[in-house]
C-alpha cells in the first residue's frame, strides 16, 4: 500500500475518507449540488472511502451519496451505518440493534444508495437491550448473503469489540478522534491492535474548531454544535488557544491548520499500531481539496509532541 492507501481489516481503501453527514444534517442547510460536487472531487483526488449513515438526514444522505457516486461505484468504498432509528418522532432517536431491524435497514440503505452491496456496514451504536452477539450475527448473515462485504462498529469499548469479533471479523471501529478527543486511545485501541482492526476517525477536525475558522457565536441557530459544551462562548474562548497552536505549527510547515490536524490523526497509526483513517466532513469542494492536501504534510517529532499535549488543555466535555 502507498502512503495514500491503507487496509482496514482486509478492505483496501484510501488513507483519508470523506464524511458526508454534514451534507444532510447537523451543520446547517443542505446543498445538494455543492455536496455532489464535493463527493465527486474527492474521488478525483483519490479519496475513495465515502462515509454515510441511514440516520443522516433520515435517509437523505444515502440518496445523495448514491447519486454522487453513480457511474464510479467500482472505485468507491461505501460505508454506511444502521442502528439509530429516528422514525419514532421528530428529532428523537431510538437505538435499535435487533436482527430484524438491522436486516430491513440494510435493504433500505441498498435501495437509497443505488447499489447491490455495501462495502463497510457499521452498527451505528450498541443497544444494551440486545445481545451484541445477536446484532453482529445479523450483520454476519448480511455478509453471507452478499449484501455487505465488511462489518464495523461505532463508538464501542475494547470489550465490545472483542465480543463482536468473536462472532464475525470486524474490519473497523469508527470513533470520534482528534487532537482534542483522544478517548479511543484508552477505550478500544489495544483491542483493535490485538485483532487487526482499523480505526476510522470521525470529527478529526474537532467539528471544524481545529481549523481556526469557526466562530462559535456566529453558528447558525440550527447548527448542532450549539448544543456541545466545547462550543459554548466561554469554552470556545478558552479553547481558542488550542486552535492557535495548531495554526502556529501550520505556519511553520507551510500548511493550513486543517491539514495539520488531519496529519496528526493519520500519524497516530504508527503509535497506536492500527491503521487510522480520518474522515473529515465537508460539503464544499475547496475544503475537500484542502483536506486531501494533508496527505503531503510532514510533521516533525517536535510538532507531534506539541500537538500531543493539546488534549490536556480542552475546556468542556465532548457532549
Amino acid at each position: 500500500m502507498s502512503e495514500r492507501t491503507t487496509v482496514l481489516g482486509g478492505m483496501a481503501t484510501s488513507a483519508q475518507g470523506l464524511g458526508c453527514m454534514g451534507m444532510s444534517a447537523v451543520y446547517g442547510a443542505a446543498d445538494w449540488d455543492a455536496s455532489t460536487a464535493a463527493i465527486r472531487r474527492a474521488l478525483d483526488l483519490g479519496v475513495t472511502l465515502v462515509d454515510t449513515a441511514a440516520a443522516y438526514g433520515a435517509g437523505h444522505n444515502e440518496v445523495l451519496v448514491g447519486r454522487a457516486v453513480a457511474g464510479r461505484r467500482d472505485g468507491v468504498q461505501l460505508a454506511t451505518k444502521a442502528g439509530m432509528d429516528f422514525s419514532t418522532g421528530r428529532g428523537k432517536v431510538v437505538i435499535r440493534n435487533d436482527p430484524e431491524y438491522l436486516k430491513a435497514a440494510c435493504d433500505a440503505s441498498l435501495l437509497r444508495l443505488g447499489t447491490d452491496v455495501i462495502d463497510l456496514y457499521y452498527l451505528h451504536r450498541v443497544d444494551p437491550e440486545v445481545p451484541l452477539a445477536d446484532s453482529v450475527g445479523a450483520l454476519s448473515e448480511l455478509v453471507a448473503e452478499g449484501k455487505v462485504r465488511h462489518i464495523g462498529l461505532s463508538e464501542v469499548t475494547g470489550e465490545q469489540l472483542r465480543a463482536a469479533h468473536a462472532v464475525h471479523p470486524v474490519a473497523a471501529v469508527q470513533s470520534e478522534y482528534s487532537l482534542w478527543t483522544r478517548d479511543p486511545e484508552h477505550t478500544v485501541a489495544a483491542a483493535a491492535r490485538e485483532l487487526g482492526v482499523g480505526l476510522v476517525a470521525y470529527a478529526p477536525l474537532g467539528r471544524g474548531f481545529l481549523t481556526g475558522t469557526v466562530d462559535a457565536d456566529a453558528l447558525a441557530a440550527d447548527d448542532g454544535r450549539r448544543r456541545l459544551a466545547r462550543f459554548t462562548r466561554d469554552a470556545a474562548l478558552a479553547n481558542r488557544r488550542i486552535a492557535d497552536t495548531v495554526e502556529e505549527i501550520a505556519d511553520g510547515v507551510g500548511a493550513t491548520a486543517a491539514q495539520v490536524a488531519l496529519a496528526w490523526v493519520a500519524a497516530q497509526s504508527g503509535r497506536l499500531g492500527v491503521p487510522v483513517v480520518p474522515v473529515p466532513g465537508t460539503k464544499r469542494v475547496r475544503w475537500v481539496e484542502q483536506n486531501a492536501g494533508a496527505l503531503d504534510v510532514e510533521l516533525t517529532p517536535a510538532d507531534l509532541a506539541t500537538l500531543d499535549g493539546l488534549a490536556e488543555q480542552v475546556v468542556g466535555a465532548r457532549y
